[in-house]
């Protein structure tokens, strides 16, 4: 394999959990206008894909290999606890 193996590789292993992030945000800004309307996309999508790719590292050294189900479903649930958190919850700034 060379470097642009490599490259492509960790492109697409991360792919998953940066394209939910960005999407997750964009509807979340979209669902709730009024309430994240102090919160930057950007700041969101960032938490989000963050709190992804450490689950899909979690899922590739626990479950040996990447692609499984259970990494996906923790995934989502990682995705959504991010968004809360940084749109709703403790880690939402104000002012």
């Amino acid at each position: 394999m060379d470097a642009l193996d490599a490259f492509w590789h960790l492109v697409n292993l991360f792919l998953p959990a940066v394209a939910l992030a960005a999407l997750s945000a964009g509807l979340a800004k979209l669902l709730w206008r009024r309430e994240l309307a102090a919160v930057r996309w950007q700041r969101l999508a960032l938490g989000a894909a963050a709190a992804g790719a450490l689950v899909t590292v979690g899922g590739l050294v626990l479950g040996g290999r990447d692609g499984r189900m259970a990494t996906y479903a923790v995934l989502v649930l990682a995705n959504a606890l991010a968004l809360w958190w940084l749109g709703f919850g403790p880690g939402r700034r104000r002012g």
